[in-house]
């Protein structure tokens, strides 16, 4: 049996909405919550935000998710395609300044057969990465392993988006960029 020591899920475990379910699209709900880190959204402009994953690949691994619901690309309007473009941007940059990764992945994955678990509502991955960090757990043990708590990660990456120039909000809010 492969073990992976990771202390910070309790609180995911010991949660009170534990046994809640998500009415609808989680993309759809979550930005809607009061607590920003509770939901994980880490920054918004007026068309689309920023999801910390709760399952990275690595540390900092957000998704960029328009507002709009739709698994089709091609359904995104000139203002949202700019906006969420923009946020991108501001991702990289967020993402730069709080962990200094030495390149991106970053893509869409549109449709069932892409490997999409939300299809119906398409959000755009972006993960750090850093020269080596693949190693030999993957390999021989299929295992990952995530060298920090998405907490942690979310109070780095809030505080490079709140350094942003036009950024609003407080500490307990997602970041807003108008």
């Amino acid at each position: 049996m492969d073990q992976l020591f990771a202390p910070w899920r309790i609180e995911w475990v010991e949660r009170d909405d534990r046994n809640e379910s998500i009415d609808g699209c989680p993309f759809c709900v979550l930005p809607e919550r009061e607590d920003a880190r509770e939901s994980r959204v880490v920054a918004a402009n007026d068309r689309a935000f920023v999801l910390l994953n709760n399952y990275p690949y690595n540390p900092g691994h957000v998704m960029v998710i328009p507002n709009t619901h739709t698994g089709d690309y091609r359904d995104l309007d000139e203002r949202t395609l700019v906006a969420h473009a923009r946020l991108k941007q501001r991702t990289f940059d967020a993402l730069d300044d709080a962990l200094s990764p030495a390149g991106f992945n970053a893509g869409l994955n549109l449709g069932s057969a892409a490997g999409g678990s939300i299809g119906e509502h398409l959000h755009t991955h972006v993960v750090p990465r850093w020269a080596g960090d693949t190693n030999f757990m993957p390999v021989l043990s299929d295992t990952k392993v995530i060298v920090e708590a998405v907490d942690a990660t979310f109070e780095r990456l809030h505080e490079a988006f709140a350094a942003q120039p036009g950024a609003s909000g407080g500490p307990t809010e997602t970041v807003r960029f108008d």
